[in-house]
């Protein structure tokens, strides 16, 4: 294992309203543009930097040191880095931990990745919360001598997430599957919108057999496989920009079809049901966000990440715009109030905005994957009774 002996070369980041902060190459040298967000993990970065739910954005990682446990081939939640460009205040010089098998420098440069390092991080998070989070980009090698103008120009040029549908790009092209661990109790069809690793891993544990498709199937392809439930994974971009997959949606669920989305999942159902989304200032990152379970009182610490959210009531319940029953909140943030969990009460389906696969992260929100199959037994359970 090698490690770096030379001194970094400059670097900026720049945001869309003007502002820099000069740095040092981390990485991959070049530019790279993309919306700029901060995560507050201070563990599990090699996590973050593979969830396709990244995909398109800058990342800045609120600990100050990043890299010391190096990366490893069992903590990648997806074959590759999703994130576009990288933002810490210290990379580790020399990483260790008895499960480490690289520098997370290498899998940086591997991987593509345009970061920097050594810039106040806390101040640009700071910035990002009072303003929201803004197009942004990273100039190093030829590209850090361009003008201010230039490089500004290029941000400013750069593509907004709000409207952007994302999904091609991280979605598998061609359909696989997963058996069941133990006892098999039915097939779950995941619609992988940027799905992670382990998220797929706690299904079969539940005894559910995978079939993991393209995020481009038809609802009708869906329901030729006969599945006993369908997920919606989470993933990246604006669910405003996802018409087919809300289509796709509401037409496996007016099947009868029980339902469990997470994160992109609780967006599209929430839209499926008739309602809004809208983007947040500076969305839920992190390994840290606490939610409220209003049916037990029960606050779980969470793994976020999303920048758009579901725009419904948080008390009391409300009627489908689209045909569905009634519908409420489950959960909801504790630090913004935003709708972090729906249930619906006449038909099987659920879901929640946060990672219940804790990849990196807390297992508060574990049990969910439990919920979620007890759903599917009860439900096929009471069409057993109803065929007899």
């Amino acid at each position: 294992m090698s490690y770096p002996t030379t001194t970094p070369a400059p670097a900026v980041l720049v945001l869309e309203d003007g502002s820099r902060y000069l740095g040092r190459a981390y990485g991959s040298h070049g530019q790279t543009l993309g919306e700029i967000v901060f995560a507050t993990g201070m563990t599990g970065y090699q996590e973050t930097l593979t969830d396709p739910s990244y995909a398109g954005q800058i990342v800045l990682m609120t600990a100050p040191h990043i890299g010391n446990t190096g990366a490893n081939d069992e903590d990648m939640e997806s074959s590759r880095i999703w994130v576009a460009g990288f933002v810490v205040r210290e990379p580790a010089r020399v990483p260790s931990n008895f499960r480490s098998q690289r520098t997370l420098d290498a899998d940086l440069e591997s991987g593509d990745i345009v970061g920097i390092s050594g810039i106040d991080t806390r101040a640009i998070t700071r910035h990002i919360r009072s303003l929201g989070a803004m197009r942004s980009g990273i100039f190093s090698g030829e590209s850090f001598n361009l003008s201010e103008g230039e490089q500004l120009e290029l941000v400013r040029g750069g593509a907004s997430m709000r409207g952007r549908n994302l999904s091609d790009e991280v979605s598998t092209v061609e359909p696989y599957s997963l058996p069941a661990k133990g006892e098999r109790i039915g097939s779950v069809a995941v619609l992988d919108l940027g799905v992670k690793t382990s998220t797929l891993n706690y299904l079969a544990e539940r005894g559910f057999e995978v079939f993991v498709l393209p995020q481009s199937v038809t609802a009708e392809h869906v329901l030729s496989l006969n599945p006993s439930a369908l997920f919606f994974s989470n993933g990246p971009g604006d669910p405003a920009a996802s018409d087919a997959h809300v289509t796709l949606l509401q037409e496996v669920m007016r099947a009868g079809v029980p339902y469990f989305g997470i994160c992109f999942g609780n967006q599209l159902l929430g839209r499926a049901l008739g309602f809004g989304t809208y983007k947040l200032p500076f969305g839920h990152r992190g390994i840290n966000q606490p939610v409220l379970d209003k049916a037990t009182g029960r606050v779980e610490i969470t793994s976020q990440n999303h920048g758009f959210a579901v725009d419904m009531p948080i008390e009391g319940i409300s009627e489908s715009k689209t045909g569905f029953g009634r519908v409420e909140v489950s959960h909801y943030s504790l630090n913004d109030q935003v709708v972090e969990g729906i249930r619906c009460l006449d038909i099987p389906a659920f879901s929640v905005q946060y990672h219940p696969e804790s990849a990196a992260g807390p297992h508060d929100a574990n049990y969910l994957f439990d919920r979620f199959r007890d759903v599917v037994v009860a439900h096929a359970a009471a069409g057993a009774g109803d065929a007899k």
